[in-house]
């Protein structure tokens, strides 16, 4: 390790208590769009900073690139939450056990924390089937806890109505411009914790905002820690992606302060509805 002191002098970021009884730290770090160079190289630094959750998918290709990084860091594996996900290629029922394992082998670990089915390509139709295989992959122990990326309400019910399990976590896009909180409201009456990708807006201006900007001025802060404080006073789990260590730094930095009531209300009145991505799961389809 590099440099002990990054590491003692960082404290365990508080975690959210998953339905199944898991604890999941409040922040992570996001891996797309790095490579496995990047991965490799990125991924030591952020863990002897205090980050603990590492989130990476198939589709990224870069998890041969983690599994290296977390070994390089030479912080002990059960420390560590890492998540990878389910590529809709291959959704069914023996090609999610095929592709879990292969994720397995390129991380280098004989578990995932967490398993996500990357998105429901729901004209595909087949992630009910790829949901109650990873249950069953779950209760062999070669993931955690098991949930979902970019479901809506309904595909989220249907999962419940013939499997008669709903996931931990749904990760969605959400940000201060597209804040999601019809599906947020569901989230909490089910008992299912928001993890949010893109937190800080990418494809967005919403870093550059006047609003944001006088916030991080009267704090005392950054633009893109005002966002990830946003998220955390409201139950959100981030994960944003930097490559700049100056900037891991400065993301896992926002446990120890607190937003206004009146700022909070500021944020929250920056909604337009508009996403970064302009991914539509009922329509996006993935490879």
């Amino acid at each position: 390790m590099s440099d002990k002191k990054l590491e003692d002098a960082v404290p365990d970021a508080p975690r959210h208590v998953l339905r199944d009884g898991t604890k999941i730290p409040q922040l992570g770090l996001g891996t797309y769009p790095m490579d496995d160079t990047e991965a490799e190289a990125l991924i030591p630094e952020a863990l002897w900073r205090g980050y603990r959750l590492v989130d990476t998918a198939v589709n990224y290709g870069n998890e041969l690139g983690v599994g290296r990084g977390i070994k390089a860091s030479e912080i002990n594996r059960d420390d560590i939450f890492l998540t990878t996900k389910l590529p809709g290629r291959d959704h069914g029922t023996d090609s999610v056990r095929r592709s879990l394992e292969g994720s397995l082998e390129r991380l280098g670990t004989d578990h995932v924390d967490l398993y996500l089915i990357h998105w429901p390509n729901p004209s595909v139709d087949r992630y009910v089937e790829s949901w109650q295989t990873m249950i069953e992959l779950r209760d062999q122990g070669l993931a955690k806890s098991i949930g979902v990326s970019n479901f809506l309400p309904e595909h989220l019910l249907r999962l419940e109505r013939e499997t008669g399990e709903m996931p931990v976590i749904n990760q969605v896009e959400l940000h201060p411009q597209y804040q999601q909180e019809l599906l947020r409201e569901f989230h909490a009456e089910h008992k299912i914790v928001t993890e949010a990708w893109s937190p800080l807006g990418r494809k967005t201006d919403i870093l550059q905002h006047e609003w944001i900007a006088d916030i991080a001025r009267k704090q005392g802060r950054t633009p893109a820690q005002v966002i990830l404080r946003w998220h955390i006073q409201s139950n959100i789990l981030p994960i944003p992606k930097t490559s700049n260590v100056t900037r891991m730094a400065e993301n896992l930095d926002v446990f120890d302060w607190d937003l206004t009531d009146e700022q909070m209300r500021r944020l929250k009145m920056l909604h337009t509805g508009l996403s970064g991505s302009g991914f539509d799961p009922n329509e996006h389809e993935e490879l």
